[in-house]
């Protein structure tokens, strides 16, 4: 299997990592050094757990929350994915309380991987913006 059809196979199985929280496939498939960031952190998350915390942190607002990979476009080092994020404000996410809005967003987001086939970095297109409009924050 060449680099390309590799990249696209490990991000099928990223989609059922942050889906199900699998611990032991995030490590698989992020390398230790990559590092991740969200609001809820001042510092840098760093490899797989790192990343899961970031789905945990996604989980406090939205219980549900799941992501659907729509398209993805791969080279030998990169692997930009469209994904569909869905799920219902069932609790208080970025000082919102819970609305019992069900959101539906678009999401783009970028991989890089290193020489090993591991995420090394993950780049993502501003979709707050949709989480807030969904869950009534802003207009």
């Amino acid at each position: 299997m060449d680099k390309i059809e590799q990249n696209k196979e490990i991000m099928k199985k990223f989609e059922v990592m942050i889906n199900t929280n699998d611990l032991v496939l995030a490590q698989e498939l992020i390398s230790d050094k990559a590092s991740f960031y969200t609001p809820a952190s001042p510092v840098p998350l760093y490899g797989g757990k790192g990343y899961l915390s970031v789905v945990d942190w996604m989980r406090t607002g939205f219980s549900d929350v799941q992501w659907k990979l729509e398209e993805m476009v791969a080279s030998e080092d990169k692997v930009a994915v469209r994904w569909t994020l869905t799920g219902t404000h069932d609790g208080e996410f970025l000082g919102v309380l819970p609305t019992g809005n069900k959101i539906s967003v678009c999401v783009m987001n970028f991989y890089y991987f290193d020489g090993s086939g591991k995420i090394v970095n993950d780049v993502a297109a501003e979709g707050m913006i949709g989480i807030l409009r969904g869950i009534g924050a802003i207009k």
